[in-house]
């Protein structure tokens, strides 16, 4: 399978969640086998050059893509969860939505000092939950090494919360 052919896998799904928006509905990739190997091993191609400690996933779909990816690259891999969902002691970040705010945690003791991270995600849109997930990340002493996405949503400009970053993405809209 050729990368552009990805694109062909997501599937469009107008009106959702609210009016006016179209979701990227990646479960048409995931379940066709040659569409989600690619995506891994061009994920995975990246970034196994980067000794890399831990890949680290964004609930819940950043969940697929990281644990994938972890595996591929032979590192161990980290859920970044909503609030509540984690069983030990946790650290966390809240930010700011489009309507109101959320927050994500982190197992505090998930993180070596210094560890080399990759952050992944199925879709970059504007940016606000991965600047969250980054500053947690360095607030624990992690080196980012870089952002990894499925999908970019170029026109959203996520891009912009991530300047000090590298972003990889697969697919562009």
């Amino acid at each position: 399978m050729r990368l552009e052919e990805l694109k062909q896998h997501i599937r469009d799904v107008p009106n959702f969640p609210k009016e006016g928006i179209i979701f990227k509905d990646i479960s048409t990739l995931l379940k066709n086998k040659n569409a989600f190997k690619k995506s891994i091993d061009v994920l995975g191609d990246k970034y196994e050059r980067d000794r890399l400690d831990y890949v680290v996933g964004v609930e819940a779909r950043g969940f697929i893509f990281g644990a994938a990816l972890a595996y591929r690259l032979g590192v161990g891999f980290i859920p970044i969860r909503k609030k509540g969902k984690l069983p030990y002691k946790t650290k966390s970040v809240t930010y700011q939505l489009e309507y109101g705010s959320d927050t994500l945690e982190i197992h505090e003791d998930a993180l070596h000092k210094g560890a080399r991270v990759l952050v992944v995600d199925d879709l970059l849109a504007t940016g606000g939950t991965i600047k969250a997930v980054v500053d947690l990340l360095k607030h624990l002493n992690a080196t980012v090494v870089g952002v990894a996405f499925l999908i970019e949503l170029q026109f959203l400009k996520g891009k912009d919360k991530l300047k000090d970053l590298p972003i990889h993405s697969i697919i562009q809209y």
